[in-house]
C-alpha cells in the first residue's frame, strides 16, 4: 500500500458539483492499494496515519499526531499511486490491486481508522472526484 499524507488546513471532495466530504484542520490521505495488500496492511496503515506525528508542538517541532490535536481525517482512494513509472512515457498499473480487491482493502482502512478515531471522512471508490485542499506547510509524506 502506498499512502500520500498531506497536513491540511482544510479539504473537501466534490462529485458532480456536490460536496460529499469536508474536513478542517487535519490530514488528507490518498490511499493506493496494491495487489498484495491485505487486512493486516490496512490495519497497520490506519494506525500509522492516526498516530503519525506531523503537527507542531509549542516549540514548533513535529511532535503531535491527529489524536493529539483532535484533527480531522479524510481518506481518498487513489489507485494511480500504485503506478509503475520507471520506464516509458505511460504509467503501468500492474502492481495496483484489481478494483474489487482495491475497494475491499480501502474499506478495511476506513473501518480500521474509524475503530480508532471518530473524525473520519472518505472519498468514494472509483468516482470522478474533485479534491480541494489547503496544504499546511506544505507538509506531505509518503508511507
Amino acid at each position: 500500500m502506498i499512502t500520500l499524507l498531506q497536513r491540511v488546513c482544510s479539504s473537501r471532495i466534490e462529485i458532480e458539483n456536490q460536496t460529499v466530504a469536508e474536513i478542517s484542520r487535519g490530514i488528507l490521505v490518498f490511499v493506493g492499494v496494491q495487489a498484495e495488500d491485505d487486512i493486516h496492511t490496512a490495519k497497520t496503515i490506519a494506525t500509522r496515519i492516526i498516530n503519525y506525528r506531523i503537527f507542531p508542538d509549542e516549540d514548533d517541532k513535529m511532535n503531535l499526531s491527529l489524536l493529539d490535536i483532535h484533527g480531522d481525517l479524510l481518506l481518498v482512494p487513489q489507485f494511480t499511486l500504485a503506478a509503475d513509472t520507471n520506464r516509458g512515457r505511460r504509467p503501468s498499473f500492474t502492481s495496483a490491486a484489481p478494483p474489487e480487491h482495491g475497494e475491499k482493502i480501502f474499506n478495511l482502512v476506513v473501518e480500521a481508522a474509524g475503530n480508532q478515531y471518530n473524525k473520519v471522512q472518505l472519498g468514494i471508490f472509483a468516482a470522478d472526484m474533485k479534491v480541494h485542499l489547503v496544504n499546511d506547510g506544505p507538509v506531505t509524506f509518503i508511507l
